[in-house]
């Protein structure tokens, strides 16, 4: 095979083939060509025509004789292929993964705010910790005390298309009037609203659900049922514990068309703007809905919310904003919730 007639291409990186070492075999033992010139007709560098040749190059006639053998150079490329790959460093990394496991089982910190809160925090140095991606293989390989059932989140995402219809109730202004600085999560005091039910029984309490857009801080309610008249009650009690500066924390409210809050409307006349999503479109208020599936780690579906105090409901919500989050620095809800109401309280 001339050189000028190889026409192979060959990616960058790419290892050589049973075929090249063939080749190499036939020109440099039987051609006698030189290693440059073999590079050249294989369009390969010469360093690795070299290297191939010192890898199967073998000493024959009690060691009078060197030469090329292409498959003691294929044999040796496959032992040396059996250590080309990253190692585990779960042993160098032991005390974080120590450290991970602890605060996941009694804090219910996810994988992800251990990462975060231990780099932020410097709790450990970056070569002695692992990134969060390779936390969940460390889970899926067993190498955690952990299972994938234990991760709330990863077994239960799903995507679902949302379609709108025409012709549901509406309960007053659209959220398309509401103003557009809301979507930016810039400026505290917009909320999102939801009831999360627990047996679907007439006379059932359940939890109101609310969420601050900005700092994902969550206020959990117990309501004695799912009437109107009991939401508005709720919420009026939730802006007294407020006393004056209620209207600074609550700014704006968007809720859906649910019957519940056929009432909220009326808040509107203590100087709050009232909200209501698009008819079947709960993804417009996504941040409650995703922090109501973190309520759902203490009350399952199906489990009556009778069985709950409001006491304990609100421990479950301090829990949760206790939380490192990583879309806020791995702050935490509740400190930055406080820091604001200081704020709020000291002008």
């Amino acid at each position: 095979m001339g050189q000028n007639n190889y026409t192979t291409e060959h990616r960058k990186g790419q290892h050589l083939t049973s075929e090249e070492r063939h080749l190499i075999e036939v020109r440099y033992n039987t051609d006698h060509w030189t290693i440059y010139r073999i590079a050249k007709e294989l369009r390969r560098p010469y360093n690795t025509v070299k290297n191939e040749i010192n890898r199967g190059t073998v000493l024959l006639y009690n060691g009078k004789v060197k030469r090329y053998k292409a498959d003691v150079g294929h044999s040796v490329y496959l032992e040396h292929r059996q250590e080309c790959r990253r190692k585990l460093r779960c042993i160098e990394v032991s005390m974080f993964l120590q450290y991970v496991v602890m605060h996941f089982k009694n804090d219910r910190w996810s994988l992800d705010a251990c990462v975060g809160k231990a780099i932020a925090d410097n709790v450990f140095p970056r070569n002695k910790t692992v990134c969060t991606k390779t936390l969940y293989n460390y889970v899926d390989l067993g190498l955690l005390p952990l299972k994938n059932i234990d991760l709330p989140e990863k077994l239960r995402r799903n995507i679902k298309k949302h379609k709108d219809q025409e012709n549901k109730k509406k309960l007053g202004k659209s959220i398309e009037e509401r103003p557009e600085s809301v979507d930016l999560r810039e400026e505290f005091g917009h909320w999102e609203i939801d009831s999360v039910l627990g047996k679907n029984h007439e006379g059932e309490p359940v939890v109101l659900s609310l969420t601050e857009r900005k700092l994902r801080v969550s206020i959990w309610l117990k309501v004695r049922n799912h009437s109107a008249k009991a939401v508005e009650e709720s919420l009026k009690e939730l802006f007294n514990s407020f006393g004056d500066k209620y209207k600074e924390v609550f700014k704006t409210i968007t809720a859906d068309n649910g019957s519940e809050f056929a009432n909220i409307s009326v808040l509107e006349q203590s100087g709050i703007g009232i909200y209501f999503t698009h008819p079947y479109t709960s993804c417009e208020k996504g941040t409650v809905e995703c922090h109501n599936r973190l309520l759902r780690r203490f009350i399952p579906k199906g489990k009556s919310i009778d069985d709950y105090t409001a006491d304990e409901i609100m421990i479950f919500a301090d829990i949760i904003n206790g939380l490192p989050r990583k879309i806020l620095g791995y702050h935490t809800p509740e400190e930055l919730f406080d820091a604001e109401l200081d704020r709020i309280y000291a002008a």
